[in-house]
Order: C-alpha cells, then sequence, then structure tokens
C-alpha cells in the first residue's frame, strides 16, 4: 500500500489537533502552584463529565417528546454497582464493557 504526501500530512495534522489539547495543560499547569480551592474544584469536573455524557445516552431525543433509553440504563445499573462496590476502574470499565456487549447481543 503506498501512502500519498498530502493522507500522511493530514493523518498527522489529525494527531497533532487531537494530541495537543489532551497534553498541553497537563504540562502548562505542573509548572503552576495552584490554590487549593481551584485543584479541588478541578477534582469534580472527570465527574461532571462523565455524569453529561452518560445522561446524554440515556435519554433519546425523539420528535415530539425525549424518551428513556432503557438498555443504557440496563448497561449502566451493573456497571455503577460495581463501581461503588469495588472503587477499581479496571473492573468498572470491564464489568461495562461486558454488560454492554451482553445486552448489545441479547437485545
Amino acid at each position: 500500500m503506498r501512502v500519498d504526501l498530502s493522507v500522511l500530512l493530514i493523518i498527522l495534522g489529525c494527531a497533532l489537533v487531537t494530541f495537543a489539547p489532551r497534553i498541553l495543560p497537563f504540562v502548562v499547569v505542573r509548572k503552576l502552584n495552584l490554590p487549593q480551592a481551584f485543584m479541588k474544584w478541578l477534582s469534580y469536573i472527570p465527574v461532571c463529565l462523565l455524569t453529561a455524557l452518560v445522561v446524554q445516552e440515556m435519554i433519546q431525543k425523539t420528535e415530539s417528546i425525549p424518551m428513556v433509553n432503557w438498555l443504557n440504563i440496563a448497561m449502566v445499573i451493573p456497571t455503577l454497582l460495581t463501581a461503588l462496590k469495588t472503587k477499581s476502574l479496571l473492573a468498572t470499565v470491564l464489568v461495562g464493557i461486558v454488560s454492554a456487549g451482553l445486552l448489545r447481543w441479547i437485545f
């Protein structure tokens, strides 16, 4: 397979655009001494983002009224229970992947 130079440059540009916003904030903030209140506020951001993403997937947009996506709720319940019980990221991710796969395979 032969890769054209323009395709290679597009791939590298996309990688840079994806990589830079994820790494630059860590590089910049690592050297700064931020106030404790600000650091505490930052610690809640991943939870807020995850909640927004999960809730968005649980509600389906329809023509008239929003509807609950029961399949996604059925996937979230064992994942959430695993997260609360084990406090393990690996176990939570594995249960989430397995429950999503099984429920999508069944339904």
